[in-house]
């Protein structure tokens, strides 16, 4: 998925004049000597702002100004990047979609990005300063006019006298797993259905040389997939469980796993959902849209180890032939569920998921996403996910990458008891706990249930951070791809 042309250049090549010259400046250490002298002009009109109090680089301030004298640019746009001190790679990525907002603002096409100097960019600040151009100018367009032909950010140049293509290479290959995931989410209903995820993930398989699988709602009774096939059956919509394999290792590299909640619609079925933001249903699908943004960027970086992806896809609604409360369905494991409330129905599909691939794979760790529970929101809000699992060190091991990525986590318990809370008077299980008790909690000791005992898993629900109302820099309001570069980062980890 091609976002923008990338080129890396030195100081000392020669550089085409472009619409928009980006670069930014430390509180504490103002303009450095080269940069005052190959753009005086502009140094001395940034030192008047600063005297004057104008200017005072804090993270995230902004300064557009024009040279119509300079060689470089017709515009220059600097940014604050704070202190130097705890200056931080998530700093940069800030300050860079901010500036991919600025570039927006005046139609830039081209840009030169230049940060810290000539000899401070590293490697990882590097993947970082893509990603905050691509992710803080995401714009999502196929469903409204535009009254220009403006087509965003066509070519950006990094000058650093570092050589960092291949970091800035892998930062947009990650930010177009991103993008994949927020316009699967951003798209209506009616057009991302099942059989849209199906056909996105047959266009990644063929991309990545990976084997692919879609069973189909005639499949599902003679498979055992009774968690979807339940949920299914009020829609006419067809239902999907896709799997994607992905073999970049051979026999003796780890294998991960990875399951996506992909409803694609959420009506409640017969336990309804008010009808006041019901249309933010469609983004129930996010978990599904993570895991096939995560595949479509392993199909262009092509990691040394083994990817198994599961995504059970329908939609909820609530046709004559829905399944009920009061019901009983046996999922792929062979345990059974009660259904007490139909609004609880990502963890069914889900449970099929998580069945699945722990009876047909050897995995040496296992990931599921899902907008799950709203009482995670009420939890976390929406600067973290939760993560739940049956094994500390790899639930660490994701922690940490988390934090490296800052697609951030924060752990809830998950012990014994609380499976408890699940149990069924008539079934083996129910499909919600306690009456307004760890929601979260019950959700993922639910899921619990149907993991291969000995598949380390961490159950990660983005309820809160899988899409926004109110954006930040680089996460715009609507899906922000929430699991995507996690999943990439303990990829990078693992190889």
């Amino acid at each position: 998925m091609a976002l923008f042309n990338l080129v890396n250049k030195t100081y000392k090549d020669t550089v085409e004049q472009s619409d928009l010259y980006i670069f930014g400046i430390h509180a504490d250490e103002g303009l450095s000597a080269a940069f005052s002298e190959k753009h005086p002009n502009v140094s001395k009109q940034i030192s008047m702002a600063m005297d004057k109090g104008e200017f005072k680089a804090k993270l995230n301030q902004a300064m557009l100004m024009y040279t119509p004298d300079c060689e470089t640019a017709s515009r220059y746009l600097v940014l604050g990047l704070g202190e130097a001190e705890g200056f931080t790679s998530d700093h940069l990525r800030q300050v860079t979609a901010t500036a991919a907002q600025k570039a927006h603002g005046v139609k830039a096409g081209s840009v030169i990005v230049e940060f810290m100097g000539e000899d401070k960019l590293e490697a990882e600040e590097s993947q970082a300063l893509v990603e905050g151009l691509v992710m803080g100018g995401y714009r999502f367009l196929e469903y409204q006019k535009q009254d220009d032909e403006y087509a965003g950010i066509q070519n950006v140049t990094v000058l650093s006298n570092a050589d960092l293509a291949a970091e800035l290479e892998y930062g947009l290959q990650v930010s177009a797993g991103v993008v994949l995931a927020r316009d699967l989410g951003n798209h209506p209903s009616n057009v991302a259905t099942p059989t849209y995820l199906a056909e996105t993930a047959e266009r990644i398989a063929k991309d990545g040389d990976m084997k692919i699988t879609v069973f189909e709602r005639e499949d599902f009774e003679k498979l055992g997939f009774g968690g979807i096939q339940g949920v299914a059956q009020g829609s006419d919509v067809p239902p999907k469980f896709i799997i994607l394999e992905y073999n970049g290792g051979g026999a003796d590299a780890k294998t991960l796993g990875l399951v996506g909640k992909g409803l694609t619609f959420d009506s409640g079925g017969i336990s309804i959902k008010p009808a006041g933001g019901m249309d933010e249903m469609k983004f129930d699908m996010l978990g599904g849209a993570a895991v096939l943004g995560i595949m479509s960027a392993v199909a262009q970086i092509k990691p040394k180890l083994n990817i198994i992806a599961v995504v059970p896809s329908t939609e909820n609604m609530s046709g004559g032939k829905a399944y009920k409360p009061g019901d009983i369905l046996t999922a792929y494991n062979g345990k059974t569920i009660e259904i007490l409330n139909t609004d609880a129905e990502g963890r069914l599909i889900l449970a099929d998921g998580l069945s699945y691939i722990t009876k047909h794979y050897k995995l040496d760790g296992l990931v599921d996403f899902a907008t799950l529970t709203g009482a995670v929101i009420v939890a976390l809000g929406h600067r973290y996910s939760a993560v739940m699992t049956n094994d500390q060190s790899f639930a660490d091991e994701l922690m940490d990458v988390g934090e490296k990525s800052q697609d951030r986590l924060w752990q809830l318990p998950l012990d014994e008891e609380y499976a408890e809370d699940i149990k069924s008077k008539i079934a083996d299980v129910k499909n919600t706990g306690a009456a307004r008790e760890a929601g979260t909690i019950a959700a993922g000791a639910f899921l619990h249930e149907f993991v291969a005992e000995g598949t380390p898993w961490c159950h990660v629900d983005i309820a809160g951070t899988g899409w926004l109302k109110k954006g930040r820099p680089y996460q715009p309001e609507g899906p922000t791809g929430s699991g995507v570069r996690l999943i990439l980062e303990l990829i990078k980890s693992w190889e």
